[in-house]
């Protein structure tokens, strides 16, 4: 029988929630960048290179369109008065 090492232990010390989604999204914001510098350093020519940089463009997009999203919830987390996973739900009365 092997001893196996289960996986380590969570720090203790976890970012704020705003925080971890900013960081997701200069995370984001960062990988779109070096996508679109490595597309636009990219030296296939033809049809062929010119459809593999569109689709690294559009890729790029998305990211950029997710760290928006993400920014947006954070910011929307660190409004005074905001309540973690009550977004969207409202209580019926009657």
């Amino acid at each position: 029988m092997t001893d196996t090492a289960g996986p380590a232990p969570r720090s203790e010390t976890r970012p704020a929630p705003a925080e971890g989604l900013r960081a997701h999204s200069a995370a984001l914001r960062s990988h779109a960048e070096r996508l679109r510098r490595a597309a636009g350093d990219l030296r296939w020519q033809g049809p062929g290179g010119d459809a593999f940089r569109a689709e690294v463009e559009s890729l790029a997009d998305r990211c950029a369109t997710a760290a928006g999203g993400f920014d947006l919830a954070a910011a929307q987390l660190a409004r005074p008065g905001s309540r973690e996973g009550t977004r969207g739900r409202h209580r019926r009365t009657g």
